[in-house]
């Protein structure tokens, strides 16, 4: 067998077999096939495509490429939740507690943030002395005890995984729906979870721009887990604003916790429910409806609150700031950003929100660079809001005075207000 024929063969758009897949991803692991010819494969996969059996097989072979946690201890329970990426994203925070309270487990590998979209790492990491890496044993030891565990990604498992999305990302081979799909859950297979929740975030602020796009990529994932034997479900989600109010590490924690005391953001508080809703369904093996009614409960009576304290300081994280959230707001430096005439918001670019983040210091260029946690942006007014001349629309945080500027001007091409209301916008386009 040779690189060069599975080259060719992919070329001409015909399908790779079993043997043919993991000869690739197993040569490129022990260096016997270079990045140039490996990059000439996935070229080859993103302009001729794979059919289902060969995403099962990519996956599989990335899957196995390293170690894998074994969750079996907890029967069906286990339960997952993965989102694809987006701006002001902090459902993990929300759902995570909530899923937990009510008897599921929530073993749980998040990433760190990148460009505009946060990362969850990042945002725990604001919690002081919070713990995102954890041997195995005291992993499935704090899973047990408390239901709930969420650490940094591991580079044991599925490493080809990371080896090859670091070529794609060089090569202009990244928007392919297989190598995204297998991509996605080589890593989720290998967290272990019994059952998985994707929300497939759709929208300016998101990987996938298109909806067509993001059921494709939905049901190319769905098929990968239910082909492993697992529970999936997928929910295809808005991401043209940002998801609720906060952007940045602490702002979005404490807006986390204002979800949990009840007092959320309605459409973050309305995707949490509806996650948390699936989670439950699929682990306890219960009807939507009642699952919902369960998460709702949990929520109204502090249950998934005190169960997120107890989750933070088991973990090692400052859990006083969950009690007193207002502390997580503070910041060197603020600036208002406010409205330049009256009239509603029609359009808060999700991205361009994510962008300005950035620069004031809430995100990483580069994955070496430091993150300000307290930096970032609570916005006062959301879409469709009316507003008045000079009022407040957005608060903008930073340990620099001088990136204010930056933000600004972003701010000024991201948001735009007219006389006329807008449309609300739908928030869960579909659920798979």
């Amino acid at each position: 067998m040779r690189i060069y024929d599975i080259i060719t063969k992919k070329k001409r758009g015909l399908p790779l077999s079993r043997e043919e897949i993991d000869f690739a991803i197993n040569g490129y692991m022990d260096r016997s096939i270079a990045d140039y010819q490996m990059s000439a494969l996935t070229m080859a996969i993103c302009l001729k495509g794979m059919n289902e059996n060969e995403t099962l097989c990519l996956t599989s072979a990335m899957l196995h490429s390293g170690e894998t946690i074994d969750l079996s201890m907890f029967g069906d329970l286990s339960v997952d939740k993965h989102s694809t990426g987006g701006v002001g994203d902090k459902t993990t925070l929300v759902v995570a507690p909530i899923v937990a309270s009510l008897g599921c487990k929530v073993a749980k590998m998040s990433g760190r943030g990148l460009g505009f979209t946060g990362g969850t790492v990042d945002k725990l990491e604001s919690l002081c002395g919070y713990k995102t890496s954890l041997s195995p044993s005291d992993f499935l030891s704090q899973v047990e005890k408390t239901g709930v565990c969420v650490i940094g990604q591991s580079g044991d498992l599925a490493p080809a995984d990371k080896k090859l999305y670091a070529l794609r990302d060089v090569t202009a081979t990244v928007d392919s729906i297989p190598l995204i799909a297998s991509s996605i859950m080589s890593k989720k297979l290998a967290s272990g979870s019994h059952s998985i929740v994707l929300d497939v975030k759709c929208g300016n602020g998101a990987f996938m721009k298109e909806r067509d796009d993001a059921v494709s990529l939905a049901n190319a994932m769905i098929s990968i887990g239910r082909g492993f034997g697992r529970n999936v479900r997928a929910l295809v989600t808005n991401m043209d604003v940002p998801l609720g109010y906060a952007i940045g590490n602490s702002l979005e924690v404490w807006e986390a916790v204002q979800v949990l005391m009840g007092r959320g953001e309605t459409h973050l508080t309305e995707l949490c429910v509806s996650l948390a809703s699936n989670m439950v369904s699929l682990a306890l093996k219960i009807d939507i409806d009642d699952a919902e009614e369960r998460v709702i409960n949990a929520v109204s009576s502090g249950l998934a609150l005190k169960k997120m304290i107890e989750w933070i300081s088991y973990q090692g994280g400052d859990s006083s700031l969950i009690a007193n959230p207002d502390k997580l707001l503070e910041a060197k430096y603020k600036k208002e950003y406010v409205a330049k005439k009256s009239g509603y918001i029609t359009r808060i670019n999700a991205e361009g929100l994510g962008i300005a983040s950035m620069h004031l210091g809430a995100g990483r260029v580069k994955k070496e660079d430091k993150i300000d946690f307290s930096a970032g942006i609570l916005l006062c007014k959301s879409f469709g809001d009316l507003v008045k001349e000079g009022e407040t629309i957005a608060l903008m945080q930073s340990s620099s005075i001088s990136s204010f500027s930056d933000c600004e001007a972003i701010l000024n091409e991201s948001i735009d207000i007219s006389d006329t209301p807008p449309e609300k916008p739908e928030l869960i386009y579909t659920v798979l």
